[in-house]
């Protein structure tokens, strides 16, 4: 997306709050706690005990590092600060950082031999630690745009896609902008999702369907409660996101998945690097090489984003468009 920062803090809430989160599909769930005290929402383990899948140094794929790297052994990775279940969030102990993005920063570290050493910052610097080579890399959720590509180098990851999330038990989907017609859906403002759900609307009346009557709230909390209500039809929102939510409370359902990019391009998520830095092959290889092992897919599965996974990573391939 345009912006990353749409999975905001008050998402953490869905880690921690079963009262608004419940079981992937139309199956009820709960936050349980089986007996060796492992915290579970829905089949995602929140405690702070991850098990978390590694792998081995492959030496072929280090020696592709710069010498500098491979001497400090420490992979210094930049993550957002801010609560983004499943991708990056506090486990119960509100100590250790749990999520897809640190997990799978973790297997590229260890293909390549490195230990990881990850600092929390705001979305803004993350950029500035890249620029002042503080950070080696970045893993938290980064789309390849046309213009971050100006100063970053980008080893693909993951999908970049958005969701409509509506209530349980509707029979209703989302493919296209005519089936958005007419309905009310709520949507964060100033983000991509916001951009793309008002084009379709235009689109809608301009080919004589019903527009789309687009609802704004503060908090996530808010668009939930309006979801049960009735007070809207759907929610847009980052694909992650709206699956941690449906696999945490039991009350809705993904109705349809797009592009981040729309459906003009497939957006792409990132290990992002500073442009020349002489990582980003490393990066690619690592990923290429978890993928084929099987880990890869087994960390995305474990958060639930398998519908997420790329064949293959790919060095800066095209971004969203400049805008």
């Amino acid at each position: 997306m345009l912006s990353r920062r749409t999975l905001t803090a008050s998402v953490a809430a869905l880690a921690l709050a079963p009262l608004l989160a419940a079981c992937g599909g139309d199956s009820d769930a709960a936050t349980t706690t089986n007996g060796g005290g492992t915290k579970k929402v829905g089949n995602i383990n929140i405690g702070p005990d991850q098990n978390r899948i590694r792998g081995k140094k492959v030496d072929k794929i280090a020696a592709l590092l710069p010498a500098a790297v491979r001497k400090r052994g420490t992979l210094r990775l930049g993550g957002s600060a801010d609560a983004s279940p499943p991708l990056g969030f506090f486990a119960t102990d509100d100590k250790t950082r749990i999520g897809s993005e640190i997990d799978i920063a973790t297997l590229v570290a260890d293909t390549l031999g490195l230990k990881v050493q990850q600092e929390l910052v705001s979305w803004e610097n993350l950029f500035v630690g890249l620029d002042s080579g503080k950070f080696d890399a970045v893993f938290s959720n980064v789309t390849v745009t046309e213009e971050r590509k100006e100063k970053y180098d980008f080893a693909t990851y993951r999908l970049d896609n958005i969701a409509f999330e509506a209530k349980k038990g509707t029979s209703w989907r989302v493919k296209g902008p005519a089936d958005v017609a007419g309905k009310t859906i709520a949507v964060s403002s100033g983000t991509n999702q916001e951009k793309i759900l008002v084009d379709w609307s235009k689109r809608n009346e301009k080919a004589g369907r019903g527009p789309v009557t687009i609802k704004y709230f503060q908090k996530d909390t808010d668009y939930y409660l309006a979801l049960q209500s009735g007070r809207i039809d759907a929610y847009l929102g980052p694909s992650p996101a709206a699956a941690y939510h449906v696999a945490s409370a039991g009350q809705s359902r993904i109705i349809g998945t797009i592009s981040g990019g729309g459906d003009q391009i497939q957006g792409e998520i990132a290990a992002t690097t500073k442009k020349g830095s002489g990582l980003v092959d490393a990066y690619a290889a690592a990923l290429n090489q978890v993928i084929s092992d099987g880990s890869y897919a087994r960390v995305l599965k474990r958060w639930g984003l398998s519908s997420e996974a790329v064949p293959k990573s790919v060095i800066n391939p095209e971004g969203l468009p400049k805008t």
